[in-house]
């Protein structure tokens, strides 16, 4: 219903609120307040890509995870997407389009309707598997990837980009895509040395070394649970690299995540197997108040038990007493799995955050 509000009355309130705001009264914020307010504005990423980072993409979930437990909790992933089909509870906004091209996006400007909509500070780009697929030249595919990097300037001048040297595919229907992978993925550092400026800096990241796409995919292209814990490790580094942690418990040990998580069978048996991991501060100076492991279980593996440690979905965190560990410290803990595969050695991926 419409206000019906006396003349007088209202240019009397208006007079008061003027005065009030003089004053630095109420309905007036402080200097001190507004920077506050900006200081407490979470820094926001966008996962960009195709179905690899969006269909579920579940190498999201596990970074998120891996960012909250080292500390990096003022933080929004963003996107005009939001598939959740993973086990980690997760921020799950993206910008993973399965099935769309670099070149197409950027030739149909798809990316700044997506910026304006969300306002990222940070873009975690993995694009460029469908066109490579396609058998798109590594030029062109470059020269879209300048035309989206031109328009994220646009949205954000001081925007930071982490763009990745794609994942291997060896799809069945495509005997060259894993050439054409090696030839595209050859040239993306010196594009990158070539774009990035002190304002808004191009990071490589290199998700294609180590990753093997006859145990670390399930069709030759997407990741498994092995390869999204591979994906997530290699972004880590990168990406915290690139904030500052949001409630750290050792404040007078500022920039403490580092630590490794290295996996050991212990026994195996048909249908399952006894698992070790040793966890390790890799800091020379500061000591961790907790941590957290993400091991990549292979397809169709499970976790039934699990010792010195508190299990949650895929992720074992420190039990509370080996959550503290000096400077080169190590802790271990143990782990019974159960498997689909026939007995043998398995091959797990284990990725580690500390605070």
């Amino acid at each position: 219903m419409r206000s019906r509000r006396h003349p007088l009355l209202a240019a009397f309130l208006a007079a008061l609120f003027v005065l009030a705001a003089g004053l630095g009264l109420a309905g007036a914020p402080s200097t001190a307040t507004a920077a506050a307010t900006a200081a407490a504005a979470p820094v926001r990423i966008m996962p960009l890509g195709d179905s690899i980072t969006g269909s579920p993409g579940c190498w999201r979930s596990m970074l998120w995870d891996q960012l909250q437990n080292a500390g990096y909790t003022d933080i929004d992933f963003v996107g005009t997407l939001n598939a959740q089909s993973c086990a980690l509870t997760h921020d799950a906004d993206n910008e993973g389009h399965g099935g769309f091209l670099a070149t197409t996006t950027a030739d149909q400007n798809l990316l700044p309707g997506w910026l304006a909509t969300t306002a990222p500070d940070i873009v975690v780009m993995h694009f460029g598997t469908n066109d490579v697929w396609s058998s798109i030249a590594p030029d062109t595919i470059l020269a879209a990837y300048t035309k989206l990097v031109g328009q994220m300037r646009a949205s954000n001048p001081a925007m930071k980009v982490l763009v990745a040297q794609i994942i291997p595919i060896n799809p069945s229907s495509c005997a060259e895509c894993a050439a054409r992978t090696v030839a595209f993925n050859e040239r993306v550092p010196a594009w990158a040395r070539g774009i990035t400026t002190a304002q808004s800096p191009v990071t490589v990241v290199d998700q294609w070394t180590g990753f093997d796409t006859a145990t670390d995919t399930y069709d030759g292209v997407h990741p498994n649970a092995v390869g999204d814990a591979k994906m997530a490790a290699r972004w880590f580094p990168a990406l915290s690299a690139l904030l500052t942690p949001g409630d750290p418990e050792n404040p007078e040990e500022p920039g403490n995540q580092g630590c490794s998580a290295a996996f050991r069978t212990v026994s195996a048996w048909q249908g399952g197997y006894q698992g070790e991991v040793t966890v390790t501060n890799t800091s020379a100076t500061a000591r961790t108040s907790s941590w957290a492991v993400t091991l990549g279980l292979p397809a169709g593996s499970r976790l039934t038990q699990v010792w010195n440690g508190a299990l949650t979905g895929t992720t074992v965190r420190d039990a509370g007493w080996n959550g503290t560990l000096t400077a080169g410290a190590s802790t271990t803990f143990g782990f019974l799995a159960s498997t689909s595969e026939a007995a043998g050695t398995p091959s797990l991926a284990a990725s580690c955050a500390a605070s």
